[in-house]
Formats: C-alpha cells, structure tokens, sequence
C-alpha cells in the first residue's frame, strides 16, 4: 500500500511538473508510458496492476527525458553549425545531432536548417531522424 502510494505522489508530482513542458516533452512521456506500462504489467505476474503503474510512471520520466535531450540538441546543432553528442554515464546510450543542410529561409522572417539525429542503444541504431529547426523573427505592427 505504501509503494502504490509512493507512485501516485510521484505520478501527481510528474504531473505538476509537465506544466513547464513542450509538446515533444508530451509525445515522448505518453510513448514511455505506454511502453513501460505494458512492460511492467508484463513483467509482475503476481500483480500486474502494480507492475503496470510503476512502469508507467518510470517509462514516462524516460520517455520525457529523451524527447528533451532530442529538443536541446537538434537546438545546439542547429545554432552552432557543428555536431552535437551526448552519452549516459554507463556509456550504453549515445546520441548525435548534427547540421543537415545549410540554412535556409521558407519566408522573410523564419530560417531553418534540417539536422539530422541518432540515436544508439547498447551499440544498435534504434533512431535515425532528420527533422527540421526552425527560428523567425516576432513581427508586430506598434502604433
């Protein structure tokens, strides 16, 4: 009873916590729950109720925690021009963002530049994107 109620607290504080997040933040937080979910479940026979919420709540942080490091490097990348790693402490993940393409501009005010990312997992490629970064110019007309 009081491991349930430990991961409610932590669940609710995860929750008040995703008011600072972004939509990448979201998406990569709902795919870990489910993911970590459906493995905890899985993985307690004797309670699978239990298994399924503790996955869920470490699945989400996981799955948020890779969607940031995706955001704050594709960013870097983009801004310096130049590769950007990073790797876990155990060295068992890796992650490599790097300039795709020159900037460019799709109007008078926003320029981008793809980047490409990859992302590796115990020595296997498990993610190779190429997404586009964007920054523009606010606009207002002041009187």
């Amino acid at each position: 009873m009081k491991g349930l109620a430990l991961v409610l607290a932590a669940l609710m504080l995860f929750t008040v916590a995703c008011g600072q997040l972004q939509q990448q933040h979201y998406e990569g937080a709902g795919a870990g729950a489910v993911v970590g979910g459906i493995a905890g479940a899985l993985l307690d026979k004797k309670n699978p109720w239990r298994g399924g919420v503790i996955g869920a709540g470490l699945g989400a942080v996981f799955g948020a925690t890779i969607a940031d490091i995706s955001t704050r490097g594709s960013r870097e990348a983009y801004q310096s021009g130049r590769p950007v790693e990073y790797r876990t402490e155990d060295g068992r993940g890796y992650y490599r963002a790097e300039p795709a393409s020159d900037y460019y501009y799709k109007d008078p005010y926003t320029k981008c530049r793809k980047v490409s990312e990859k992302v590796w997992e115990n020595g296997k490629l498990v993610k190779d994107t190429v997404k586009e970064v964007c920054e523009s110019e606010k606009q207002e007309r002041s009187y």
